[in-house]
Order: structure tokens, then sequence, then C-alpha cells
């Protein structure tokens, strides 16, 4: 009786620490994360060289899904579906003296295609290092004066926007399957935004998130 109640009680030992083992290592172990980020920016266009106008950084904002899918230990395939809405200012002298003052709003449906590599767990989380690029698509490009209030269609604006993606951040572990995330990347844009001047229109962003 006393040797079956022993066997007993060890199996129910190594099942508990099973578990246990299990479920410490599931957040870690896990090769698939889906999240929602929402991620403030400030944006500027490029204009090439010779070009007299200036470019001033203006803030935006981007949300929608994250995600992250692992292909082994530590490296993923980071892609989503974003809203980026990214605002310049430029200022340029034209005809007769008279300054231009014009304030441009541009919004994408981006899709970012990177890779995504992350050190190995801590007590509270870990790091990652990005790489790749992003694809977008116009969903809207407006402009306005400066004396004006209301925002008029841009004359030229490209439909596509392809950008080079680094950035670097933290995932701050909440629980088994809940983690926040928070990173600073910056995005260079090597397309055209629009036929005026043909400039190229980069951010730098500030991502908050959560995975699940």
């Amino acid at each position: 009786m006393t040797r079956n109640l022993k066997i007993s009680f060890l199996s129910i030992l190594f099942i508990l620490l099973t578990v246990h083992t299990t479920k410490a290592q599931h957040y870690y172990d896990r090769n698939m994360s889906l999240g929602l980020t929402f991620s403030p920016n400030i944006s500027w266009l490029s204009y090439g060289d010779g070009d007299t106008r200036e470019s001033n950084m203006k803030t935006g904002y981007a949300y929608g899904l994250v995600a992250d899918l692992g292909f082994a230990r530590n490296y993923y395939f980071s892609t989503g579906l974003l809203i980026n809405t990214l605002y310049s200012n430029v200022v340029s002298n034209g005809a007769a003296d008279l300054t231009m003052d014009r304030t441009y709003r541009l919004q994408y449906a981006e899709v970012p295609l990177s890779i995504k590599l992350k050190t190995n767990e801590g007590n509270l989380g870990r790091f990652y290092g990005l790489f790749g690029f992003t694809a977008g698509v116009k969903v809207s490009g407006k402009e306005r004066e400066s004396n004006v209030n209301t925002y008029r269609a841009i004359d030229g604006d490209d439909l596509f926007r392809l950008g080079l993606q680094i950035g670097a951040g933290a995932e701050w572990r909440l629980g088994n399957s809940l983690s926040a995330q928070t990173g600073l990347s910056y995005n260079n844009g090597f397309t055209r935004a629009m036929r005026d001047g043909s400039p190229k229109l980069s951010y730098l962003s500030l991502n908050i998130g959560l995975l699940f």
C-alpha cells in the first residue's frame, strides 16, 4: 500500500512539474504571435540636390495588426497590416519672391516585411532587432496651404511607396501568452512620393503594441 502511494505521489509530482515547465516555456517557445500596434511618428519629405524647397518634420501616426512568424528559435519573419498617416511641411520660394508654405498629408496601407531577431528570455522580457522593407499602397493624398484650413487632393501623388526599415526594441512579458512591445524604427523611403519635385518620404516611429 505504501509503495503504491509513493508511486502515485511521484507520478503526480512528475506531471505537475511537466505542466509547469511547459507553461513557463510557452511564452518564448511559441512560433507565432499576433498583436495590435499603435505607432506615433515624425515624417519628412526629402528633395534632390539643388532643390530650394525646405521640408520640416511633422507628427503622424500608424495603427493596425502585427504578426511574428517563427522559423527557428529566436528568428522570426515579421509582417502585418498598418494604416500609416504621414505629414510633412514644405516651404519654398516661388516667382516674384512669393513664399509657398504647404502641408502634405499622405496615408498608406502598409505591409511590413522584415526579419526580426530576438534574444533569449530574461526575467522581464527580451530584446529584438529587425531589418526589412515596407510596401505601401496610397489610401489618401491631400495638401493645404498655410493660410487655408481645409485639405484638397494632391495632383500627381504616387500610388505605391516602398521603404527600407530598421529598428530595435523590447518585449516585456506580462503573462504566458501576453507581452507588451516597445521600440523605435526608422523607415527610409526610396520611391517617389509625388510628381512635383520627386521627393521621397521617410519617417521615424515609436512602436507600442500588445502581442498575444
